[in-house]
């Protein structure tokens, strides 16, 4: 039969005895799984990225060097997508900072404004791909491109004011002493 000492000792040893559970080990597991999400994701967008070229209706019985070398198209996709892995990176140094309980220091803040501007790039260098497939459709449907344009562009401008929000929230925590970078 349980009674209320008993439930106590046991919470006690849980604890606060010699097997007891390390509560900062505990907080910390949720921020390694985010690091590792951030890292699955950039895995996933890097193979994404060396994958559908080739899946591409135009390079079907294209080699590799036609694919990867003659597009100018595809150098620009890679070139716009350097701003999201850095933004990736970032976003993986600022959840270190939180691991670290650094989250209220100006490194996390210029870590988020790095995110937020990395964001904007990517909705300016999607807009300029946009122009470039209206420019350049020719017999094609043009459709298809400027979705997915849109779509990039909207989950950028989240990222963006998402990355506003914790900017503001981490200089309000810091204090008014810190707050000048």
């Amino acid at each position: 039969m349980w009674t209320g000492n008993n439930k106590k000792q046991e919470a006690y040893h849980l604890f606060c005895g010699p097997n007891a559970i390390n509560i900062s080990t505990l907080n910390r597991i949720p921020i390694i799984f985010l690091q590792a999400v951030v890292v699955l994701i950039g895995i996933a967008a890097l193979a994404f990225l060396l994958w559908e070229p080739r899946v591409e209706g135009v390079n079907a019985r294209a080699t590799n060097f036609e694919i990867y070398f003659k597009d100018p198209f595809l150098a620009y996709a890679y070139i716009a997508s350097i701003p999201f892995f850095v933004a990736l990176h970032r976003a993986f140094k600022t959840l270190g900072y939180v691991k670290q309980n650094k989250a209220f220091t100006p490194k996390a803040v210029k870590a988020l404004r790095t995110i937020r501007y990395c964001a904007l790039l990517i909705i300016a260098f999607v807009v300029v791909g946009e122009i470039i497939i209206m420019l350049n459709h020719g017999n094609d449907d043009p459709a298809g491109g400027v979705f997915m344009g849109i779509l990039i562009s909207f989950g950028s401008a989240l990222m963006a004011a998402a990355a506003t929000v914790f900017e503001r929230v981490l200089k309000k925590g810091m204090g008014p002493g810190m707050n000048n970078e």
